[in-house]
Formats: C-alpha cells, structure tokens, sequence
C-alpha cells in the first residue's frame, strides 16, 4: 500500500515556474514507477511525466518535453515535477500516481495502482 501527498501549486504567471512535490508513505517506495497527470475542466486526465524505478530513466508528454523535469528522491520517498515556462494551457489538477508492474503503457492511467489527492495549478495569461 502506498500514500501519496502532492504539493506545491498555486498561480503563477505564464513563464513562469513552479516545481509540484509528491511525498509517498508505505513501503518499498523506490521498487514503483512513478507518474504525473493533469485534468483540466472537462478534459480527460492525461499523462504528464513519467520516471522508472527500474533505471531512473524519464519519458514526457510532447506538450511538457524540455520545460518540465520529473526526479525522485528515493531517500526522502519524494517524486518531483519542475515546471518551466509555464503556459496557461498547463492549467489543472496535477496528480501523482505509482505502479508497481513497470508496465510499458506507461502513460495511460488505467496503469496506475495508486493516486493523490491532486493540487490545482492555474497559469494566467
């Protein structure tokens, strides 16, 4: 069983950044892969970040590649995701979630066993 707690949003303005925290309660934290998602009004959730227990290695959506950086901190059972240059498309809810499978659909969410709470990012133009 996994908790996770995410932190850090707020508004800001476009271009600039904010860097969202998800801090994990159970065991065995470092053996999970671990995602960010993002809902926005009347859209589906939808895949964000993604980085792997197995090897440490990252994969983004197209919209967010070369402004946002997921890490994890598997000392401190935290995943981070820094945002830059922030757009008012990147407004919503960002959700942390963990899967244990390493599975290679990595960016749907229907993968994922665990989730937080979400916390609302809001870019303004």
């Amino acid at each position: 069983q996994v908790q996770l707690v995410e932190s850090g949003g707020g508004l800001v303005q476009a271009g600039g950044s904010l860097r969202l925290s998800c801090a994990a309660s159970g065991r065995t934290f470092s053996s999970y892969t671990m995602g960010w998602f993002r809902q926005a009004p009347g859209k589906e959730r939808e895949f964000v970040a993604v980085i792997f227990w197995a090897n440490g290695a990252t994969n983004y959506a197209s919209s967010v590649k070369g402004r946002f950086t997921i890490s994890r901190d598997n000392a401190e059972n935290t995943v981070y995701l820094q945002m830059n240059s922030l757009k008012p498309e990147d407004t919503a809810v960002y959700y942390c979630a963990a899967e244990y499978k390493n599975s290679p659909s990595y960016y749907s969410a229907r993968e994922y066993d665990y989730w937080g709470q979400g916390t609302q990012v809001t870019v303004s133009s």
